[in-house]
């Protein structure tokens, strides 16, 4: 018997994600340690999303 496999959760659009990053530099100009933790988890989140796009299009 198959194993289900857990759904992935779904990628938040590419211009949510542009407008975090957004705002996240408007905060200052600097980034904090934490700033900077949440800015590379954003763009993680942007490639994710941009390689989602570019595999849907093939």
């Amino acid at each position: 018997m198959p194993v289900p496999t857990p759904a992935r959760p779904a990628a938040r659009s590419l211009a949510a994600v542009n407008a975090d990053i957004r705002a996240l530099w408007q905060r200052g100009g600097r980034l904090s340690p934490e700033g900077r933790r949440e800015y590379e988890r954003l763009l993680a989140e942007w490639a994710a999303v941009v390689r989602g796009d570019a595999v849907e299009a093939a």
